[in-house]
């Protein structure tokens, strides 16, 4: 039998709240979706991963194509509320809290160690930014070799176009779709 665990990626205020430096347009419209899906990880005691992007206030570790933006811009500066979880989303005790500086989960970071250490077969992922992150860190799943399902309705990107790109170029390599109504048929 499967075991599960759910990476909510990015949604962070830098991230989802108007005005901030890298806002998704779409972010905000998946959130009750993502709070559905949430609560039916919490319900079942399954281990949940808030995915952070947080960087060093002088930009020393901002990806090359990024560190002109973050000069002008900074965002998800460590310590700052603009690289704090959305309200909506607040990690509760014990769940995971886990920064990463790259695009994918994966790097960078413990999350595979944890992911066997606590068991986990399957990831859940939902979140944003269709293309980049989420993109980046189901790919690396895959590559880990953990079964991998993204949320459709409850993952966002600038557009929605961009998004359904993604999602289709990740169907084909393997990744399991649904949608956050049918999230209990995993369990």
């Amino acid at each position: 039998m499967s075991r599960f665990a759910l990476l909510l990626i990015d949604m962070q205020n830098d991230f989802v709240l108007d005005e901030k430096p890298l806002q998704v347009k779409g972010a905000r419209m998946v959130i009750p979706r993502i709070c559905a899906v949430l609560e039916k990880f919490r319900a079942r005691s399954l281990p949940v991963f808030h995915v952070v992007r947080v960087h060093r206030p002088d930009g020393s570790d901002v990806e090359i194509m990024r560190q002109e933006l973050f000069r002008k811009s900074p965002f998800a500066v460590e310590g700052t509320s603009g690289a704090a979880v959305i309200d909506e989303l607040a990690p509760l005790p014990g769940e995971y809290l886990l920064p990463k500086i790259r695009m994918s989960a994966f790097i960078g970071t413990g999350l595979d160690l944890t992911l066997r250490t606590l068991g986990v077969d399957s990831v859940v992922v939902a979140g944003i930014q269709t293309p980049n992150c989420i993109r980046t860190t189901v790919f690396d799943a895959i590559a880990h070799n953990y079964h991998t399902c993204l949320v459709t309705d409850a993952t966002a990107a600038q557009t929605e176009e961009i998004h359904l790109q993604n999602v289709r170029d990740m169907e084909n390599i393997g990744v399991r779709l649904i949608e956050s109504a049918a999230i209990e048929s995993l369990f």
